[in-house]
């Protein structure tokens, strides 16, 4: 297949002669957890006779500390500017997408060049692909999510990241016959398997390697940053050690919030951290806890609930990303009102019920296999596929 871009030159298949179709999607910044998404996509696209197109930019420095950046080889690289302490993304693509059939962009007030497209060079259809609103803005009905909701309506096409935005686009006038969910999802494959492979022998090496007794054990995944709320974390662990003396909570991720949980350790001879740990490290630190928790910002990380059977413990405090929508409450995890002590009591009633712990779990990971990565692609591909045969 030919996949020539950037001249104009329209790539046609060797095995029919016919034209390809030419689908550009702009990253800001490309995380490890897109890539395996991104190579399925390419080749699911191209047995479609579709050629995908990817650019990425990259992050701000405070991104870059959460260690989580990923790359691929056949992507194309964006010169990317950040002005107005972050809040501003210049990056020109226009070459790049010269004769595109269609173009995917994400969602985000700060990329300018999105202006461009939208009332300058419109591509022959543009998509949006996004939350739909910032699920943490602080000023819900400001004037930046107030033109993040005008521009909903801007585009030939949506890729909704959950049915919580596909809620939101209706809510905001989008027709929903130009929505595709797509249930965001990262690649979970060899995290279920090293899961469900972990011997009680490695568990048992781990918790010795990094201080853990024997014991109730909560864990906290995740980077460590001020919307994953560590203060309250801490405040309501402490509750738990009161009403569980053996209680113990293991936390892994880097970050800018690091030093709080190294402070906070010093006391607290209960609190281990391990940095960050990825691939069978991770699913073995997973193996080791009964319950997983983050009272502040769930995203993505819910799958890390749903691969192992460790429960999720959430509060509902405004700011989860749309993946929340997998959490169905009392069921495959909780949610409970934003306040400590309710969180804290949630987390030790569950410790101290082994029948509701064990219901937990296995709704937990009775929810892993709709949310895959390959079911995402398939999804995202059947959007494309449905944007560009649209009248």
């Amino acid at each position: 297949m030919n996949t020539e871009s950037d001249t104009g030159v329209t790539a046609t298949t060797p095995e029919t002669g016919y034209p390809t179709r030419r689908v550009v999607v702009v990253e800001r910044l490309l995380t490890h957890y897109r890539v395996a998404f991104y190579q399925r996509l390419r080749t699911q696209l191209a047995a479609r006779n579709i050629t995908l197109q990817l650019l990425i930019g990259h992050g701000t420095k405070t991104e870059s500390q959460k260690q989580d950046s990923g790359a691929l080889a056949w992507a194309i690289p964006l010169r990317t500017r950040y002005f107005f302490g972050n809040r501003l993304c210049w990056q020109p693509f226009g070459r790049h997408i010269r004769n595109a059939d269609l173009v995917i962009v994400l969602h985000e007030n700060k990329l300018l060049y999105n202006l461009w497209l939208l009332f300058v060079r419109r591509p022959r259809r543009l998509a949006f692909w996004g939350h739909g609103c910032n699920l943490q803005s602080v000023h819900p009905q400001g004037l930046r999510e107030k033109f993040k909701r005008w521009t909903i309506n801007r585009v030939d096409w949506w890729f909704a990241y959950t049915a919580l935005t596909s809620r939101l686009l209706e809510r905001a006038g989008f027709p929903a016959r130009a929505v595709t969910v797509v249930d965001n999802a990262v690649d979970t494959a060899e995290l279920t398997a090293w899961c469900r492979d972990t011997t009680p022998a490695a568990i048992a090496q781990f918790r010795l390697q990094v201080g853990l007794v024997p014991g109730p054990t909560g864990i906290f995944i995740g980077s460590l940053y001020h919307e994953k709320r560590l203060d309250f974390l801490l405040a309501a662990a402490r509750r738990i050690r009161n009403r569980i003396p053996d209680f113990q909570l293991l936390v892994v991720g880097a970050g800018p919030q690091q030093a709080l949980l190294q402070a906070a350790a010093t006391d607290l001879p209960w609190l281990r951290l391990a940095g960050v740990l990825k691939g069978r490290d991770k699913a073995i630190a997973l193996g080791a806890a009964d319950v997983l928790l983050n009272p502040g910002l769930v995203g993505l990380g819910i799958l890390d609930s749903f691969a192992s059977g460790t429960p999720l413990f959430t509060t509902a405090c405004g700011l989860h990303s749309p993946e929340i929508a997998y959490l169905e409450s009392g069921r495959n995890g909780i949610m409970t009102a934003d306040d400590i002590a309710q969180y804290a009591n949630a987390v030790c009633n569950a410790l101290l019920t082994p029948a509701v712990l064990l219901h937990l779990r296995q709704q937990a990971l009775a929810s892993a296999p709709h949310y895959t990565v390959d079911n995402m692609c398939a999804r995202f591909c059947d959007g494309v596929t449905a944007c560009l045969d649209q009248p």
